[in-house]
């Protein structure tokens, strides 16, 4: 009888041990393709031995360049430069450095909750196949846990006590959606889209890219669309080493002769109160007022949120 008991013992004792070893900090999504700009989420399940979470150190991989990460409340984001060691490029621009690791500090995550920390990024440089790992220590206090044992070719992570979580390069996607270029008055529009929604998203951001032909000045003044109660026009911008938000109440200012990005990390429209959220290889109708040009309605395709989502700043 005591046997019994004992084995019933080690036996639940080794299925706790086996779901603790198997609750590595992970991305939600292990995939990206080349070339695009994704958002990686970084799901972090527990503390360290039941302590909270108090800051998560993320080193950037070679191959992956442009990284913004999304502020969260609470936390204190830095953000350590450096020089690539292989250029990579931005609409024929070589860029040359950037960000090469991330960290969110003094926060607090309790072992009783999970959560998810956003990097957006490209990978560029890397053959299909690839797997990258990005190195994880996650501080609890004084306690810390290390997630960047790296798998050698041919051997399963899973196999690993403290794998670093890793995103594999996919084919590139041959058939990606284009919005339909409108134009009112001296201004082209092109190039816009918004992302599909994760679960639990409460709002969505929409993109595109805007010439103004004109010899005078003209203003992107409010937004509209019957998909969601409200549009709103914002800006991200780094302050300090740090990511701060803020709405544009005067709206965007369109220089003449100049071409204005609405992209991820910079300007773009926030859709709030969305009815239904956006799905990948939906399309979302938007209505946009020009302080000059009048107004122009633009249908923005729904791109892929997995990997990459756009930049989750809610």
């Amino acid at each position: 009888m005591k046997n019994s008991i004992y084995l019933a013992a080690s036996a639940i004792a080794s299925l706790v041990l086996a779901g603790q070893a198997s609750a590595h900090v992970t991305f939600v999504s292990a995939t990206a393709k080349p070339g695009a700009t994704v958002v990686l989420q970084l799901q972090v399940p527990h503390g360290c031995d039941g302590k909270a979470t108090t800051e998560l150190q993320v080193k950037l991989p070679e191959g992956f360049y442009g990284a913004k990460p999304q502020p969260k409340a609470g936390w204190e984001l830095e953000v350590i430069k450096g020089t690539y060691a292989k250029p990579s490029s931005d609409h024929g621009k070589p860029v040359t450095s950037g960000a090469t690791e991330i960290r969110w500090k003094n926060g607090n995550l309790s072992d009783d909750f999970y959560d998810t920390f956003v990097i957006q990024g490209k990978f560029d440089g890397l053959a299909e196949g690839a797997v990258v790992a990005f190195p994880i220590i996650q501080i609890c206090g004084t306690d810390k846990a290390e997630w960047t044992q790296i798998a050698a070719p041919g051997v399963d992570a899973h196999s690993l006590k403290s794998p670093a979580p890793t995103v594999k390069i996919t084919a590139g996607d041959k058939q990606a959606q284009a919005m339909t270029p409108a134009s009112v008055g001296a201004l082209k529009l092109t190039g816009g889209f918004v992302k599909a929604m994760l679960p639990g998203q409460p709002v969505g951001g929409g993109y595109v890219t805007i010439e103004n032909a004109g010899s005078g000045d003209d203003k992107l003044v409010a937004a509209s669309s019957p998909a969601a109660s409200e549009v709103e026009l914002h800006e991200m911008a780094m302050v300090n080493d740090v990511m701060k938000m803020r709405r544009l109440e005067g709206g965007i200012v369109l220089p003449a002769g100049k071409t204005t990005e609405l992209k991820p990390g910079g300007y773009h429209m926030m859709f709030q109160k969305v009815k239904e959220p956006f799905k990948e290889g939906g399309k979302v109708p938007v209505m946009l007022t020009f302080e000059k040009a009048g107004k122009v309605e633009i249908t923005l395709p729904v791109t892929s949120a997995a990997p990459g989502g756009e930049h989750d700043h809610h």
